[in-house]
């Protein structure tokens, strides 16, 4: 075997093996590329869309707002803003809040005012009291829902003389009573 002597600073020298190769320190002298000319990565598509969870045993009152999916498994009172995102209510969830999404699914308990971009539905568990504000609603049947609703249709302007229809329940029957006519 060869060896090949090679100069230290402040010591002897000490013979390395001739198949040995030196560190590449090329990488060090060469200055980083600044992180304005890195390309953004892809947005991830919906299927990994984030969401986040209130547990069973968490209570919140105030104002929440968020650019992710939500589910209420515990309690909460106050404000709730997720416009683009869905809004679930868990079978234990109880709300007493505004909520405006994109879409709301109420398996639980809500008092309040909803607003859905798409669309509201109250599964079989669910039991709501107040107004629905969306381009369509579905209550199952078993479902409890007492206020109004109001049909939003694309293109035509919110004023209080062109709602689209407006309903009245009172109880956990299948069927829905519903009202026609303008309020003035």
């Amino acid at each position: 075997m060869l060896w090949e002597k090679k100069p230290q600073a402040g010591g002897p020298e000490k013979p390395l093996p001739a198949t040995a190769v030196p560190p590449d320190t090329s990488a060090l002298e060469k200055p980083e590329k600044p992180m304005t000319d890195i390309a953004p990565r892809a947005t991830p598509s919906v299927s990994t869309q984030q969401s986040s969870t209130l547990g069973r045993s968490v209570v919140i009152k105030g104002e929440l707002a968020g650019k992710e999916d939500l589910m209420i498994e515990g309690q909460f009172e106050g404000t709730i803003d997720v416009a683009e995102h869905i809004v679930t209510v868990g079978a234990q969830g109880q709300v007493k809040s505004e909520i405006r999404a994109r879409q709301v699914v109420v398996h639980g308990s809500v008092a309040g005012k909803i607003t859905a971009r798409e669309k509201i539905e109250i599964r079989r568990t669910g039991n709501v009291v107040g107004d629905l504000v969306a381009a369509g609603v579905a209550i199952e049947d078993g479902a409890y829902f007492k206020g109004s609703i109001e049909i939003l249709r694309e293109g035509r302007a919110e004023t209080p003389k062109a709602q689209a229809a407006t309903a009245q329940v009172t109880h956990s029957t299948p069927a829905i009573q519903t009202t026609r006519g303008d309020r003035s």
